[in-house]
């Protein structure tokens, strides 16, 4: 087997797993949510909210950028890793006594003091991904995301055991901060010793500005992009007011559902693949882009098709009629959704060719250029003017920066175009198909079942190719056999 074929088949090893592990992760979570919304009141969930969302953005500049620095490693693992280790755990303390000193203030700014020792304790997750940031670098170099999805799983089972007792007990808002230290305390220790890298320490100041000059423009992009993420929900609640806010999150959360499944896996595997057909050269890269771009579209463009075109039948068939407005919301931000899927595979390329600079800058003008349209959309269209502000800036500017960052770092961007072909096509044509054969019934179950049904296998009999279904047929048969 050559050696791309060899990192194809363990990348989707690795994908697998991923894939998996965020499936249960996600539908553990739910269930976790339920059990304590029964325990708990509404001002618990706000105060953790208020602590959640600050180390959401603090996790995206953690580690410097070492994790991805030291995926992409040229060399051997044992020359970088104690350098590695000493720079990300400066950065994650750094970081933390930075918040310890703001927590109060930014709990008071966000109108629940109650929250400061809530950030504090919830922070100290971050010491601990930077401690083993190394560790996690050395799973995904390795394509050994099955050990990475069964220590966040054991971590996710503490979690879920020690804020669920404490929330019976009343610990309140506490309950779900000390519940995720303690499930980042025990998915961090299997991390170290699944790894198998000697946890030493070292300093080489010349590692050490290769490991920046490489991890801190990647860690700039991934924190505008936590920016991108928030931004239009803090806008819209700004301008619209908590009752729209409401309807536009919901909109929002549905159309991350994407993102948080299969982006995060993509984030697992992509860049050590990409990683290491760099290393082969540019022929390796180009095979590697001809092999993901069809693939990732083909996952993507039939789910955003079906969100975007069966809105209100999703949405009705979710929740009570009274979120329906949401569903208008929801057409837009599939577009988005789909442009952000695209952007992660990307930054990936990107970053295992070294162009971590491109992402930053990206991100930045994307940030720029989103602020102020969202701002025109919302107070000139409400909550579907700001989605489709989100839309048109993510079409019109991010797609072509995109496509500028790959031409520039030596990716030609007709790969992309050839291997989205097909998927576009097919997705076109199965919107067509949803929207007609959703005027067949008005129940929104209905709709899903026999417009989402024909639809998506319209869209495979178009953008999956003639070989490909064969196979799967032949391989379909042969199971039923057995």
């Amino acid at each position: 087997m050559s050696e791309t074929g060899e990192i194809e088949r363990q990348a989707g090893r690795g994908l697998r797993w991923s894939l998996v592990g965020n499936l249960v992760m996600k539908a553990g979570s739910f269930a976790m949510s339920l059990v304590l919304a029964r325990l708990l009141v509404p001002e618990d969930f706000g105060v953790f909210a208020i602590a959640l969302a600050v180390s959401q953005f603090v996790i995206h500049i953690n580690d410097a950028g070492v994790i991805a620095a030291t995926v992409q490693w040229r060399g051997r693992m044992a020359e970088v890793a104690p350098t590695a280790t000493v720079v990300a755990v400066a950065s994650s303390c750094t970081l933390y006594a930075v918040f310890w000193v703001i927590a109060p203030f930014y709990a008071s700014m966000a109108g629940s003091e109650d929250a400061t020792w809530v950030i504090r304790i919830l922070m100290a997750t971050n010491v601990i991904y930077g401690l083993t940031a190394v560790r996690s670098a050395a799973l995904m170099r390795g394509f050994e995301q099955d050990k990475l999805a069964w220590a966040n799983l054991a971590g996710f089972a503490a979690n879920a055991s020690i804020s669920i007792s404490l929330a019976a007990s009343g610990a309140g808002a506490y309950s779900f901060a000390w519940g995720q230290l303690g499930g980042a305390a025990l998915t961090g220790v299997l991390v170290v010793a699944l790894a198998r890298v000697r946890f030493t320490v070292g300093f080489d100041r010349a590692l050490a500005a290769r490991l920046l000059r490489f991890g801190l423009p990647l860690c700039v992009g991934l924190g505008v992009e936590g920016l991108l993420l928030n931004v239009d929900i803090v806008l819209v609640g700004d301008v619209l007011g908590p009752e729209q806010l409401g309807l536009y999150l919901l909109a929002f959360n549905i159309a991350g559902w994407v993102p948080g499944i299969i982006g995060t896996a993509i984030r697992y595997v992509a860049l050590p693949s990409f990683a290491r057909l760099a290393e082969e050269g540019p022929a390796a890269i180009e095979a590697g882009v001809r092999r993901a771009v069809p693939l990732l579209g083909s996952i993507v463009l039939p789910i955003a098709v079906l969100m975007g075109t069966l809105a209100p039948a999703l949405v009705g068939f979710l929740y009570e009629p009274h979120w329906l407005p949401a569903a208008q919301v929801l057409r837009f931000l599939a577009v988005v959704m789909a442009v952000r899927m695209l952007n992660i595979l990307i930054t990936d390329i990107l970053a295992a060719l070294g162009h971590t600079r491109a992402t930053m800058w990206v991100n930045l003008c994307w940030a720029v250029a989103l602020i102020p349209a969202l701002l025109v959309g919302a107070r000139h269209g409400g909550i579907q003017g700001a989605a489709l502000a989100h839309a048109v800036i993510a079409l019109v500017l991010a797609l072509p920066m995109l496509s500028l960052a790959l031409r520039r770092a030596g990716v030609p961007p007709r790969l992309f175009a050839a291997g989205l072909a097909r998927p576009v096509l097919g997705a076109a044509v199965a919107g067509v198909t949803m929207a007609g054969l959703a005027t067949v019934t008005d129940q929104p179950f209905g709709q899903l079942c026999v417009a989402g049904g024909g639809g998506l296998l319209v869209f495979a009999l178009i953008a999956v190719p003639r070989a490909v279904l064969m196979r799967l047929l032949r391989q379909g048969r042969a199971h039923a056999r057995l």
